[in-house]
């Protein structure tokens, strides 16, 4: 199946804004609008071949998709600005109280907006920031492949030709810029972006048929016979796995989950509320246990931000400059991405025993929203993290009261 593109006119039945996003409180107002229809339509488009097209339509609306741009570039700095990281966590948290397929697909489009700001030339940036300012394109990270995984071959006329698959595209259809890197002649890695909208693709939708996170769309896509120019090779070989960069956006998804944990927390009580058992002391407890996670993930994402504001004025730092704080960094990101998997898991569970069986039936939303954030709980190397907070920690000579501080 071949990629295809949004229909350019928006649904009548959509909210309509203003005019671009002007400052980031326009930006988590609009957010907050956009989350109500989020979670009003996620059970329409809970379902295979789903996506969520009207949701884009009213994030590209409300100039949502310019966001993570620089403002020297027209954007808000979300994502590429240390300064308003805070923001940038709310504002994933929203979208994933809404719909997490909603939020896992944006952030994959801040991801790749930092990723081009930081490794891109100035003319890489110039283009594609225009591609997402302008032109309204979504921006998304296909990494994840198979062992038919992308071969990128340099061609003698100065293009290179794709051959190979991605797995888990997520936003297949949707998104129009997405990272397909892949390995050169020499095994190195390459990020490369590919314009879906002017090459020829198959997609795969049989391949998709989880449990959980439907509407993603996370397809299996075929990039063989693609070719593509210099200007879509982005950094150097190696880039994408440089640190402290690759490690420390996992703040951003687990933003993006906790977010589906408080979408949890409002289903659970309103289900009480509904069977009025709200009394119930036992249920009380477990609410309360419920509050105090969030809460903490709460906490845990304001540590982040402030980590990330303290080591540099750009995310994760200047490439050219070698920080000597990049391993706390590290260390501290794969901190609050453990933390918020582990409060994500109580919370479900404590949910389940409040509702038992009757409240994880379809149509209920509680029974979605479990099966959503445990598929995308699921993220790769969660022991690998755990062990990198262990070795810094065992390393660092300072003593615990300093251990994470950037002062």
């Amino acid at each position: 199946m071949n990629h295809t593109v949004l229909p350019s006119q928006r649904s009548s039945d959509l909210p309509t804004f203003s005019g671009d996003t002007a400052t980031i409180a326009d930006a988590l107002k609009h957010a907050d609008e956009i989350t109500a229809f989020c979670a009003a339509n996620a059970a329409t488009i809970d379902r295979s071949g789903g996506l969520p097209a009207k949701e884009f339509e009213m994030i590209t609306a409300a100039g949502l998709l310019a966001a993570p741009l620089h403002s020297s570039l027209g954007g808000l700095g979300l994502g590429i600005e240390s300064n308003v990281t805070t923001q940038l966590l709310r504002l994933l948290k929203q979208l994933g109280r809404g719909n997490l397929a909603v939020g896992r697909i944006y952030e994959g489009h801040v991801n790749a907006l930092q990723l081009i700001q930081t490794f891109g030339t100035p003319e890489q940036i110039k283009l594609y920031a225009e591609d997402a300012r302008d032109r309204h394109k979504v921006f998304g990270i296909w990494n994840a492949e198979a062992a038919d995984g992308v071969k990128i071959h340099p061609l003698d006329n100065g293009r290179y030709r794709l051959e190979g698959c991605k797995t888990f595209a997520s936003g297949s259809g949707l998104v129009d810029r997405p990272f397909v890197s892949g390995a050169l002649p020499d095994g190195r890695w390459q990020m490369c972006i590919v314009p879906m909208d002017e090459v020829a693709t198959v997609s795969d939708p049989a391949w998709w048929q989880p449990s959980g996170m439907r509407a993603t769309a996370s397809y299996k896509v075929d990039f063989s016979g693609v070719e593509v120019d210099q200007q879509s090779l982005i950094g150097q070989p190696g880039d994408y796995f440089r640190q402290p960069w690759l490690t420390s956006g996992v703040i951003r998804f687990a933003a993006v989950q906790l977010g589906g944990a408080e979408a949890l927390l409002d289903a659970t009580r309103q289900y009480l509320r509904d069977l009025n058992r709200t009394n119930d002391p036992y249920q009380q407890e477990r609410i309360g246990k419920m509050a105090i996670a969030l809460e903490s993930g709460h906490l845990w994402l304001k540590s982040a931000a402030e980590c990330i504001a303290a080591y540099d004025s750009v995310f994760a730092g200047d490439p050219a400059v070698s920080h000597p704080q990049a391993d706390k960094l590290v260390a501290h990101a794969s901190m609050v991405r453990t933390a918020i998997e582990h409060i994500c898991m109580e919370m479900m569970q404590l949910c389940e025993r409040t509702v038992g069986t009757n409240g994880l039936l379809p149509p209920h939303a509680i029974e979605r929203i479990v099966r959503d954030l445990r598929l995308y709980l699921r993220q790769p190397a969660f022991d690998a993290a755990l062990a990198c907070v262990g070795q810094y920690t065992l390393a660092e000579p300072a003593p615990a009261h300093v251990l994470w501080s950037y002062e």
